[in-house]
C-alpha cells in the first residue's frame, strides 16, 4: 500500500514538472522552444512587417501548386486524389516561399545596423561551421567576425572599410601566428567594389574550397581558443550590435 503511494506521488511529481516544462517552452522567448506551428506564425508575423506582399506570394504560390495536381488529377481521371495531392504540395509550397521571404526580410531589416554581419554568418550550418561574432570591436562599432570550418578560418569585416583595413590585417597576423599554415580569409562586406553584399555572404563562405577535415577543424579551433585566452578582453561598445540576433533567429526557425 505504501509503495502504491509513493508511486501515485512519483506520478503526480512527474506530471507537474511535465506541465512546468510545457509551460516554460510556451512562454520563452528561444525559438528553439517553440513547436513548429509557432515557429510558423512568428516567422509570418515577422516577415510580414517589412514585407507586406507576403501573404500574396504564399497564397499564390498555394493556390498554382494546387491548381496544377487538380490538372494532373483530371487528365488521370482522378480528380480528388489530384486535389488533395496539390493541396499538401502546395501547402509545402507555401512555406518555401515563406522561408525565402523570411530570409531576404531579415536583410532588409538589418542591413546597415552594427554587427548585421552576424545575419549571414547565423543562417550558415552549425554543425560544418561554428560562427565567433564580433571578436574586435572599434569604437565606431566596426566590428569583425569569425567562422571556422573546412577552408580554415574566415575573418569577415562588418562595418567601414577603411576604418578595419588595418585592424582586420592585425587580426590575419594575430591568427596566422597559432594556425601554422592554415588558410586565413579575409571577406569585407559590403556594396562597394571588391566587398561582398550582405545577402550573398553566406553563399560566398559556403563556396569556400575546403582544406580541413574535422579532426583538423577541432586542432583549429583548440589553438583559437588559446589564442583568444591570452588576448585581453575588450568590451562591445553599447548600441545596437544585435549579437544575439534574436529577430532573425525567430525568422529562420520556421524553415
Amino acid at each position: 500500500m505504501a509503495k502504491s503511494e509513493k508511486a501515485k506521488e512519483l506520478a503526480a511529481k512527474q506530471k507537474a514538472e511535465a506541465k512546468a516544462l510545457r509551460e516554460k517552452k510556451r512562454n520563452s522567448d528561444n525559438p528553439r522552444d517553440w513547436g513548429t506551428w509557432k515557429q510558423i506564425r512568428e516567422s509570418f508575423k515577422i516577415t510580414k512587417q517589412v514585407d507586406s506582399k507576403l501573404p500574396w506570394w504564399m497564397a499564390g504560390a498555394f493556390a498554382l501548386v494546387t491548381v496544377l495536381g487538380l490538372v494532373v488529377g483530371l487528365v488521370v481521371d482522378q480528380w480528388i486524389w489530384g486535389l488533395v495531392m496539390g493541396a499538401l504540395l502546395g501547402f509545402s509550397a507555401a512555406l518555401y516561399v515563406l522561408t525565402w521571404r523570411t530570409k531576404k526580410a531579415t536583410y532588409v531589416r538589418y542591413k546597415g545596423t552594427p554587427g548585421a554581419g552576424e545575419v549571414p554568418l547565423d543562417m550558415l550550418n552549425k554543425k560544418k561551421w561554428t560562427v565567433q561574432p564580433a571578436i574586435a570591436v572599434t569604437r565606431q562599432q566596426d566590428c569583425i567576425h569569425r567562422v571556422i570550418g573546412a577552408p580554415g578560418v574566415v575573418l569577415l569585416g562588418d562595418g567601414d572599410a577603411g576604418r578595419l583595413k588595418h585592424l582586420l590585417n592585425t587580426e590575419v597576423r594575430r591568427h596566422q601566428q597559432v594556425l601554422y599554415g592554415i588558410d586565413v580569409h579575409t571577406v569585407m562586406m559590403g556594396d562597394g567594389e571588391g566587398q561582398v553584399p550582405m545577402e550573398k555572404v553566406q553563399k560566398y563562405v559556403e563556396k569556400l574550397p575546403g582544406s580541413l577535415d574535422k579532426v583538423e577543424i577541432g586542432e583549429v579551433l583548440s589553438r583559437i581558443k588559446a589564442l583568444d585566452a591570452m588576448k585581453s578582453r575588450i568590451p562591445v561598445p553599447k548600441g545596437p550590435l544585435p549579437t544575439n540576433m534574436k529577430g532573425s533567429r525567430k525568422a529562420m526557425r520556421g524553415r
